[in-house]
């Protein structure tokens, strides 16, 4: 993306309109001051800087421009976060990049908005006339009050084929710009008609409030029960949340997410005042999402059905949210009920001594995991939890407390557990089974020192490359460090005989792992690790500005603060660039 349209960006929009979106601001000599919204604070140390156009929290060292808080609080990527305040803006991105396949991407998506918001409106207006009845009726028996039926924008479809198709015909769309968007369907006959009849509607918006997709409950007979929109260029699946928009805010007042399965239990949730809640939409709940919550809280409250696949929903769950860093804690229902019918039954109080008695993330985990798998499975589960983890520090926080928990030994698990583990890497082929092409590269978020150490091994002539790169300083062991130091220094062949027995029995499980890369595969191999090490210095480079930038700003050094400003900006544009 050219520089320019960030720059043009930066300039027209007011970084603390945004903020203040999420965060509430008072007015400081000059700086805007409040509550972090990246960490739990009591006292405000979180600054906007509207003359300079960034932020920055002395306590968590979060910081950036207008770009990285919209990027970071709405848990979305560089690309989402640019449309999004371009649009904002009016800010044409084509101007900026000539580039037809785009401009055509976004103009479908663009018609797809509109055609949603014509459906929207026509689905509201339905519930309100005579085809909206049953459910509204629907809407009564449930208990479900006109304030949070406004709020959520509910609707209804009448027992009409034709119904809305014929409505966006009237506003200038055709029928397969409808079956496009999602609106319609198709059949094998090449008939169309649409897509939901007889339900009740609920709109899914993305994070600026535009309806995307479409939730539909049946009212009368019929199935299925639900039917919720299919992928098209503005929705997919696993990567919204229902009642995000509506809850974002108060996500990040009170720092959690209450996360739930149905419609109809977010309605009631909201409805008895539990306004940090959300659904997952007809799915199980996918990393996508929980990278989006984890934008607006640092824990995660799960509420599933106490029955055997509740339970297995909340450890998948669980597990998700844990191996990105974020608390969870486990709430099942008890039996014959939901989150809605609870609520309604005996009020917050109901809802709120099954919160007291919710089971921590990990715990619940272990629990599940202790009483309802076989030894060996305990054993695979323990390894494939820590395998999983990207992150070394979360790896070795998690380590001791699963091996407490389901009774193993820790220094089996830390040799064996994980892709650290000499195991783990014996057990990573290079070229899968039926004729499939080697995977391209190594998984960036798997990177471990054992992986370089075991690359350098088996490729000697490349240690002198690696160590131009600096590789030294992005291992994290002092393993790693002795071992690679023992690699460049000395003559490769003399190396194994100045290795004790454990750093011999790993040379040896390297060599006779089934991993080699040759010819295009190494090069993208190669390509990979390099890729890596550079975002690390990058990385590192980065969190050193930042330092600077905190101490500038303290000082209320604005000539520092601006070159600071400046030296990040340059730091992050190639990788902005390359979104």
């Amino acid at each position: 993306m050219d520089n320019q349209v960030i720059q043009t960006l930066k300039q027209r929009v007011n970084i603390v309109d945004v903020v203040r979106r999420y965060v509430p601001l008072r007015s400081v000599s000059g700086r805007h001051m409040g509550l972090c919204p990246f960490h739990q604070e009591k006292t405000g140390s979180f600054s906007v800087n509207e003359a300079e156009g960034f932020y920055y929290c002395f306590g968590c060292q979060a910081g950036g421009d207008v770009l990285d808080f919209y990027m970071k609080i709405n848990g979305v990527e560089f690309k989402e976060a640019l449309e999004q305040l371009a649009a904002e803006a009016g800010i044409e991105l084509k101007e900026f990049r000539p580039d037809p396949e785009y401009d055509e991407r976004q103009k479908l998506k663009r018609l797809c908005l509109d055609m949603h918001a014509e459906a929207q409106e026509y689905f509201r207006r339905n519930l309100g006339q005579a085809a909206g009845d049953a459910a509204r009726a629907y809407i009564r028996r449930r208990g479900t009050i006109p304030e949070i039926v406004a709020a959520f924008g509910l609707g209804a479809s009448p027992e009409d084929w034709h119904g809305l198709l014929n409505h966006l015909k009237a506003k200038g769309f055709s029928q397969e710009q409808g079956v496009q968007a999602g609106l319609l369907s198709k059949n094998e006959k090449g008939n169309i008609y649409d897509r939901f009849r007889g339900r009740l509607i609920f709109p899914i918006q993305n994070m600026s409030g535009q309806v995307i997709a479409f939730g539909g409950r049946i009212i009368t007979e019929g199935e299925p029960k639900y039917l919720n929109s299919s992928d098209t260029p503005i929705y997919k699946k696993g990567e919204h949340l229902y009642g995000l928009h509506q809850a974002r805010q108060a996500m990040t007042r009170s720092k959690r997410a209450i996360l739930t399965e149905g419609y109809m239990d977010v309605l009631s949730l909201a409805q008895f005042g539990y306004e940090d809640c959300c659904g997952v939409l007809g799915t199980a709940l996918t990393p996508d999402q929980v990278k989006r919550l984890a934008g607006f809280c640092s824990r995660i409250d799960l509420i599933f059905d106490g029955d055997g696949a509740g339970r297995k929903a909340a450890l998948r769950s669980s597990e998700m949210i844990l191996h990105l860093g974020v608390a969870c804690r486990v709430l099942l229902m008890p039996d014959g009920e939901d989150v809605d019918s609870l609520l309604h039954k005996q009020g917050r109080a109901g809802l709120d001594a099954c919160f007291d008695k919710a089971a921590d993330g990990l715990d619940y985990c272990l629990d599940t995991v202790r009483e309802g798998f076989a030894p060996r499975e305990i054993v695979g589960w323990a390894s494939g939890f820590l395998a999983r983890l990207s992150d070394n520090a979360l790896r070795a926080y998690y380590l001791p407390r699963i091996a407490d928990g389901l009774g193993l030994s820790e220094a089996d698990l830390r040799r064996y557990g994980g892709p650290a583990g000499g195991a783990a890497l014996r057990q990573e082929p290079a070229r899968p089974a039926q004729g499939v092409r080697a995977r391209r590269s190594v998984g960036m978020d798997d990177v471990s020192d054992k992986k370089f150490i075991a690359f350098s091994i088996l490729y000697p002539d490349y240690i002198p490359h690696l160590a131009k790169r600096g590789l030294h300083n992005f291992l994290t062991t002092q393993w790693a460090k002795s071992f690679w130091q023992k690699l460049f220094l000395q003559k490769f062949e003399d190396v194994f005989q100045d290795l004790n027995e454990e750093d011999r029995a790993f040379w040896r499980s390297t060599l006779d792992a089934p991993h080699m890369f040759s010819g295009e595969d190494l090069a993208e191999h190669w390509e990979s690790l390099c890729t890596w090490i550079d975002k690390q210095r990058m990385e590192m480079m980065r969190k050193d500005l930042m330092q600077k930038l905190g101490a500038a700003h303290g000082l209320g050094d604005a000539a520092e603060v601006r070159n600071i400003m400046a030296a990040l900006s340059a730091l992050n544009a190639p990788s902005r660039e390359e979104e």
